[in-house]
């Protein structure tokens, strides 16, 4: 098998928009001791990830705040304003997206995202739609990174070699992953450090 690469395929989260519950909750909970209880023991990682495999917004948080009433409305705002968790694009990464798509590389996504929340980021910023051939939504196929086998839908779905895919993500344990599955895989820090990257790999001009 050749090791060209011929396909870039990104994370989302974190990689071309920015995400943290801290946006939101440094202004419902300025207290930065009562915010790191917060969401260290009621609205945590693993909370949030179950809805990144599939669990409605409503469902989850109905359920959590049935377990901390008095922090319903701390719960829901995780949903209602999760908006505010979201401040925009990461710099300088949807311009590297919309040069490769003009040069003609093949562009993929495999992202973990609730199926609710992927569909409003959607409207909100177009180059979701418009920049890719195809999207693994975790929400969708109820597989979360690093799980390998999100990686092998997204090669099977599209008849993609492993090995002429070169994928980008923020977490280390997402690129092991996708390294495991057969990708050439990249850890993502800046936009400025994979224009490099990509630059080096002839994927965009110097």
């Amino acid at each position: 098998m050749s090791n060209l690469i011929t396909t870039v395929v990104f994370d989302i989260g974190n990689v071309l928009i920015e995400w943290n519950p801290e946006y939101l909750y440094r202004q419902l909970i300025p207290d930065p001791l009562e915010r790191k209880t917060f969401l260290e023991t009621i609205c945590t990682t693993k909370w949030n990830e179950q809805q990144d495999l599939g669990r409605s917004w409503r469902e989850a948080v109905e359920m959590l705040s049935r377990r901390h009433p008095d922090k319903a409305d701390l719960i829901a705002a995780y949903d209602r304003r999760w908006h505010e968790m979201v401040p925009g694009e990461i710099p300088g990464t949807s311009s590297i997206l919309a040069q490769l798509r003009e040069r003609g590389v093949p562009l993929y996504a495999i992202t973990n995202f609730s199926t609710e929340k992927f569909g409003e980021a959607r409207t909100r910023f177009p180059f979701l739609k418009t920049s890719f051939l195809d999207v693994v939504v975790s929400g969708e196929e109820k597989l979360i990174k690093p799980d390998p086998r999100i990686y092998e839908v997204l090669l099977q779905r599209n008849g993609l070699d492993a090995q002429g895919c070169f994928f980008i993500d923020d977490s280390r344990s997402n690129v092991d992953a996708a390294r495991d599955a057969g990708m050439q895989a990249y850890h993502f820090r800046s936009a400025a450090e994979l224009r490099s990257e990509l630059t080096r790999l002839g994927l965009l001009a110097a």
